[in-house]
């Protein structure tokens, strides 16, 4: 598989907590689905590149607390509901933080620049054209990926295009062609109809590596086996998107050292195909979530519905193959 050798910028912060710089960051969205930046003050640390609006967390004050007070004070807004969406432990040369970051989509009042910082409303795709600050990147990764990434199983080859127009009519954005078992004529084939249909649709197509020369492939992305994974000491080559499988930390780590621009992490609960496999559940999910910079997904047993309960462990949103297709 071709790699190349990008710089990795997403690092696990070791330090204790008592040393860390604790940070609440609003991504507040327009009902356009804008999202809103501004300019950080050139004297500040970071100074002069784009962020997403916030502060410092006081000792007394939650996250929500700090986020809503920040808010106020930066851009004259009153918060009315957040949703996590996740967390970020980086460590700078010169300073180590954590980011709690929530998504802000319900808000009252116009948003001023109480502060004097330049701010702008930018479509979600056109964050990776603004420089933002290391600890950053994987928070606009967050901000583009859907809450859910539907799997396309070839156990039954002549219900993939079905099965892809069901997930596509849901409006799903986000899908992978998991081909394990189809000759590579017939990954062509399949392809070549499922590309055009997943574009008309705005829809991003992933093929997983289990597929030879995956990356050769035209589609949006690579999504590696763990196996692949681990065998991978840099980030694949010329793919908008790449992620990878996880079944525990070490597999979690190594995504994050490559540059894997997020992760599906399984099982959480048992699964009618995989009914021995032992499971994460929601506790040690949470964990790892919390231990990892990078958006992941949660993938075993659940639906839908389930997806609340996931962002409340940190996850990205829900992953599965049945879940899309009742």
């Amino acid at each position: 598989m071709r790699c190349n050798n990008l710089p990795v910028t997403f690092s696990a912060t070791k330090s204790n907590s008592m040393n860390l710089l604790q940070v609440a960051v609003g991504v507040v969205k327009n009902p356009s689905g804008q999202i809103l930046i501004s300019l950080r003050n050139n004297k500040l640390h970071q100074g002069g590149l784009w962020e997403f609006p916030g502060g410092k967390i006081e000792a007394t004050e939650t996250v929500e607390q700090a986020l809503a007070r920040e808010l106020k004070e930066e851009l004259d807004i009153t918060v009315q509901a957040t949703t996590p969406l996740i967390t970020i432990n980086h460590q700078y040369p010169d300073l180590a933080v954590q980011l709690h970051v929530l998504s802000v989509e319900r808000f009252d009042g116009e948003v001023k620049s109480c502060e004097g910082q330049p701010f702008l409303w930018v479509n979600p795709d056109d964050l990776t054209k603004y420089d933002f600050p290391a600890a950053n990147r994987p928070i606009i990764a967050a901000v583009r990926l859907p809450h859910y990434y539907a799997i396309l199983d070839d156990a039954d080859p002549a219900l993939l295009l079905v099965n892809l127009m069901k997930v596509l009519d849901k409006g799903i954005k986000l899908i992978q062609a998991r081909l394990k078992t189809l000759s590579i004529a017939e990954v062509k084939a399949f392809l070549e109809q499922a590309f055009p249909l997943c574009k008309a649709h705005n829809a991003w197509l992933l093929l997983n590596s289990s597929v030879k020369n995956a990356e050769d492939f035209e589609v949006d992305g690579l999504h590696l086996t763990s196996a692949d994974l681990l065998a991978c000491e840099q980030r694949p080559v010329n793919k908008r998107w790449v992620a990878a499988s996880c079944h525990n930390g070490d597999e979690l780590y190594h995504a994050q050292k490559i540059g894997v621009d997020f992760v599906v992490l399984a099982p959480v609960l048992p699964t009618p195909t995989h009914p021995d496999a032992e499971v994460l559940g929601w506790d040690q999910f949470a964990e790892l979530v919390a231990n990892s910079n990078l958006p992941v997904y949660a993938l075993g047993g659940l639906t839908g519905s389930d997806l609340l309960l996931a962002q409340r462990a940190g996850a990205q949103g829900i992953a599965g193959i049945r879940a899309f297709l009742g």
